[in-house]
């Protein structure tokens, strides 16, 4: 018998009368409203206008939510569309189940559509937003410990994970204790964001730079998390495919932030005049010297 141990929740779901409150989804609310939060006081301390990151996240989540489940489904299909599964549990969300990767890429499609309406930068706005998102990660891997799902391999170490029998996977019905890998996603989660805020002021990253930075740190430790888990996943030469995208995407994230430095060093320019609007030349001032070719943060562009 283990001697210490953390316990997991007895119930993930509190009932106010007949309405259930599920943890799960206060864990994900709760991530949207700091990432909105964080990301909107950047923003307005580099010259942007109040408001800005709030719009253009109500594009983002929904298409978010979409690729995260959409990306969970496709890649864990038996358990919906298998010989036992039920197909009506693909739309279960407050169950778990959200693919961090289709979130982003999907996120990022919403983003760039509420980018596009209020005349901004995309890449400068997820510049703003990625620490947030970071943060939004941490608080959302909690879900996973209300639902008992996503852990590690067994384990005697004093932090294992307790987990009821009923949440066991059917090898291992006597083994109480696993590896807590929520716990350890999440705490790297909010070293990523420190890492990006740090960077961000340090080296003056901008033109999509901290956003890449923070998907090069967060698929490094996504990568030895993942390879901890146990839980069914499609697997390719020995790896799980998560740890494949976080190889294929953390490889691209660097390519982005050598490429940006070269043609895009520097930050983004967020100052607006007076009678700024939406338009095209909206947020741009002129300043001294500036190089032929530079973008400021308020112009419109594709991402």
């Amino acid at each position: 018998m283990d001697l210490a141990y953390l316990p997991s929740p007895s119930t993930g779901v509190l009932h106010l009368g007949p309405v259930p409150l599920r943890a799960y989804a206060f864990c994900i609310i709760l991530g949207v409203f700091v990432a909105i939060r964080l990301g909107n006081r950047r923003w307005a301390a580099r010259g942007g206008d109040q408001g800005v990151i709030a719009d253009v996240t109500i594009w983002a989540v929904p298409f978010g939510l979409v690729g995260g489940r959409l990306y969970h489904v496709i890649t864990s299909p038996d358990a919906y569309f298998g010989e036992h599964g039920e197909p009506i549990r693909a739309l279960y969300v407050w169950q778990g189940g959200l693919g961090i990767w289709g979130a982003i890429a999907l996120g990022g499609v919403g983003a760039w559509i509420g980018c596009r309406r209020r005349g901004i930068s995309f890449p400068a706005y997820a510049d703003a937003v990625a620490p947030g998102i970071a943060l939004a990660q941490a608080i959302g891997r909690w879900g996973n410990w209300f639902n008992q799902e996503l852990y590690g391999r067994p384990t005697t170490l004093p932090w294992g994970l307790e987990i009821d029998r009923a949440h066991r996977t059917s090898d291992m019905l006597d083994v109480a204790t696993y590896h807590p890998t929520f716990l350890y996603e999440s705490l790297w989660d909010i070293g990523v964001a420190a890492l990006v805020l740090w960077a961000a002021r340090r080296f003056a990253l901008g033109h999509g730079r901290t956003f890449a930075l923070y998907v090069a740190a967060y698929t490094a430790g996504r990568f030895w998390t993942e390879y901890l888990r146990i839980d069914e996943s499609h697997t390719f030469l020995g790896l799980r495919l998560n740890n494949w995208t976080s190889v294929v995407v953390f490889l691209g994230a660097v390519v982005c932030l050598v490429v940006s430095a070269r043609r895009h060093p520097g930050t983004d320019d967020m100052s607006r005049p007076k009678d700024g609007g939406g338009d095209e030349t909206a947020g741009q001032q002129p300043r001294p010297h500036r190089r032929a070719g530079d973008r400021t943060m308020c112009e419109k562009r594709s991402g």
